[in-house]
This record gives C-alpha cells, structure tokens and sequence, in this order.
C-alpha cells in the first residue's frame, strides 16, 4: 500500500511541475523568433520583462467578437522595439 501512495506521490509531483512552465520572455529572445511564436501559435502568451506579460496573436480571428486587433510593439533581444503582432482590445477601436 505504501508503494502505491508513494507512487502516486511521485506521479503528482512530476505532472504538476511539468504543467508549471514558465513563458518565453520577448526579451531573451530574438525579434524573428518572438514573431515566429506568434504566427505558429496563433495566440500565445509572452512575458515582456520583469513580471510584466501579454498574450499576443496573429490576427483578428483569435480576438472575442467584441474586441479588435491592436498592433503590438514588444523588445527583442536584439531590438528595442519589434512588431510582434497584435494585442486584442475592449471595444470598438473608434471609441475613445
């Protein structure tokens, strides 16, 4: 009985630290591999620095209906600022 708990144990622990994986920080990274993330993922979410984080996508289609497109600029390894897609914003964009 001990070996099974004990098993049990151990399977928890090591699924659960599996599903704990950090995001890829833009910054750590170069301009064209953050841009890659984002085309291959289509919605992906990165950090930005420190404990700052965004989820960014490819295009409109992974925004909610109510929200559009926003260009995003993020730094890159080897670029202060770099296109990296867009950001989903609340509302229409012609509302201020």
């Amino acid at each position: 009985m001990k070996r099974i708990a004990l098993s049990l144990v151990l399977t928890l622990a090591f699924t659960s630290a599996s599903l704990a994986q950090g995001r890829p920080s833009t910054l750590s990274r170069s301009c064209a591999a953050n841009q890659q993330s984002v085309r291959a993922n289509g919605a992906i979410v990165l950090g930005t620095g420190g404990y700052t984080y965004d989820r960014f996508v490819a295009h409109r289609g992974f925004c909610q209906f109510d929200e559009y497109a926003d260009p995003a600029w993020v730094p890159a390894r080897d670029t202060p600022q770099c296109f990296i897609g867009y950001r989903c914003k609340s509302g229409p964009f012609w509302d201020d």
